[in-house]
């Protein structure tokens, strides 16, 4: 049965994610009266995984378990724990007696990066990766495993930095968390306790922008003023690029603008930064706003050539987050880190506090360090993330850092790029399928990662047919409707692009998470609902 205007209308008020529910139930229910197969492209999770570094993960398992069991090994199941004497010989001779292993050469490799590029002690190294492929110990260092966030860091400055033979520098002090939803809500958090920002203090957002960001910064404990920077521009036909005008970019000229929340690149847009915007940024804040404190999302920038963080450009200002769940298909592993150089914005401004708000720091962190006010701002984030009394305990577990640190080598190690060639082409043939689907030609666009695709109906109807086309549009229709018709007519699940910030009238696609066919099947229906609006139209001129 037909959605009604009146119910499209109280349902578009939903997040993107909650709308999706319904937009499913409709699809489903099409798809039992057909044989047409229902197509979600609704949620970003990725139909790959890397496999090499997981084979080299569970490899190293049988290691860590030979290890216990070398120390004590009962009939009942009980072993012992990894003995860090003479641990490097043992795990080169099980590297070299294993030859036939499942990602033995990518464990045999990473052994020796370690060693050759950054000289690790051998017991100290292959210690670290026995007792966190077992985890049966605590985190320690809780922020990150020694080694392992020597490792991260490399990866960080290949992909996040485009500094491709740089390694032994480290710049960037990290934290590993579980995934990127967590360190987005361990950064709001500690920004509130350390009084860096306050209820009612105005920060930026640049939309569109995943739901969650949107709605976060409406929440009782922050009621933040949000000052949004629109990626309105277009090119000379009128097309969304999805950057973000001088315009837009000046309002973070005003100092009350305390922080700068971006995702780079975007989601739903899936567009990257072009340097001219980066380049206007850095003006901004160099000679405007010196303090301002940057929080970048940068979970795509791997499928973005010779991508270029807010990190390398901005490094006193930004906190970076990466997540290593979708370039690796790795969402159900739960990983992600937080960078921020040894010498920033945040720190700086802590030690600017009044001192009734320092008092409130010392006493909120006088248990862990006899110098509370010394105490880095990561690791303040550390702390909160534990409520600070449990900061002992804090920490993401061994062996998710392990995979983390195993995925990152494997990228490293990959000097040709294989598999980031093999990702991105996969992501552009459905982006070109799904465009050929839509009888659209694909405009080129270097800053684009094709993760997602967002396209606007307005756009296109005011384009190909005019103003009056969308008049009568916006007077006929709600903006979900499309997704209403998908679902009903088709049993295809899209999310609306305004529910993300973005134009009214745009459609989100996942480009992630279907088979490569099933992108041109959504561009074809796509557009043969656009064409029965224009077909309504034209027969009541």
């Amino acid at each position: 049965m037909k959605t009604s205007r009146e119910e499209e209308r109280k349902l578009e008020h939903l997040s993107p994610f909650e709308l999706k529910n319904s937009l499913i139930a409709l699809a489903s229910e099409s798809h039992q009266h057909s044989s047409r197969s229902m197509l979600n492209a609704g949620r970003g999770n990725p139909n790959w995984i890397a496999s090499t570094p997981r084979e080299a993960f569970f490899t190293l398992g049988l290691f860590g378990i030979e290890e216990c069991k070398r120390i004590k090994n009962k009939e009942s199941g009980n072993a012992g724990v990894p003995d860090k004497n003479g641990i490097g010989e043992r795990f080169e001779l099980f590297l070299d007696k294993n030859q036939d292993l499942p990602g033995i050469q990518l464990l045999k490799n990473i052994y020796r990066y370690g060693l050759d590029v950054h000289h690790f002690d051998k017991d100290n190294w292959a210690m670290e990766l026995a007792e966190g492929i077992i985890g049966n110990e605590y985190p320690f260092p809780v922020r990150m495993l020694e080694h392992t966030e020597i490792i991260v860091h490399d990866y960080l400055m290949k992909e996040m930095c485009n500094e491709k033979n740089t390694f032994g520098n480290k710049q960037f002090d990290l934290f590993a968390t579980e995934g990127g939803t967590a360190a987005i809500c361990y950064i709001f958090n500690s920004l509130i306790e350390n009084r860096l920002l306050k209820k009612g203090d105005t920060v930026a957002l640049g939309v569109p922008a995943f739901t969650p960001y949107l709605e976060i910064p409406e929440l009782e404990r922050y009621e933040f003023n949000v000052i949004h920077i629109n990626g309105s521009a277009k090119n000379k036909r009128g097309e969304s690029t999805f950057q973000y005008p001088e315009t837009e970019l000046d309002k973070l000229k005003n100092p009350s603008i305390k922080c700068f929340f971006i995702i780079n690149p975007s989601n739903p847009t899936s567009v990257a930064m072009d340097k001219i915007s980066t380049d206007y940024l850095v003006d901004i804040v160099n000679k405007h706003n010196p303090n301002l404190m940057i929080i970048t999302d940068d979970v795509y920038g791997t499928f973005v050539p010779e991508f270029q963080s807010l990190l390398k450009l901005l490094p006193l200002n930004t906190l970076c987050v990466y997540s290593f769940s979708k370039y690796f298909g790795a969402t159900g592993w739960r990983l992600g880190v937080i960078a921020l150089q040894k010498e920033n914005v945040y720190d700086k401004m802590l030690r600017l506090l009044p001192e009734e708000e320092k008092k409130h720091i010392k006493r909120l962190y006088e248990t862990l360090t006899l110098q509370p006010l010394e105490l880095k701002f990561i690791d303040r984030l550390v702390a909160d993330s534990r409520q600070v009394a449990l900061n002992h305990t804090a920490g993401l577990s061994l062996p998710q850092q392990i995979q983390m640190m195993l995925f990152a080598a494997f990228a490293l190690l990959d000097k040709e790029d294989y598999y980031k060639k093999t990702c991105t082409r996969l992501i552009n043939k459905r982006y070109d399928l799904l465009w050929e689907g839509l009888n659209l030609p694909v405009i080129p666009d270097s800053n684009r990662a094709g993760y997602y695709c967002e396209l606007d109906v307005m756009e296109w109807a005011i384009r190909h047919q005019g103003k009056e086309f969308g008049e009568y549009l916006e007077k006929n229709y709600e903006p979900v409707d499309i997704l209403f018709r998908l679902a009903e007519e088709t049993s295809i699940v899209l999310l609306n692009g305004g529910g993300f910030g973005g134009p009214e009238w745009s459609v989100r696609v996942s480009l992630a998470n279907l088979e490569d066919e099933n992108y041109r099947t959504i561009g074809i229906a796509l557009n043969k609902i656009l064409k029965e609006y224009v077909d309504l139209w034209l027969n009541k001129k």
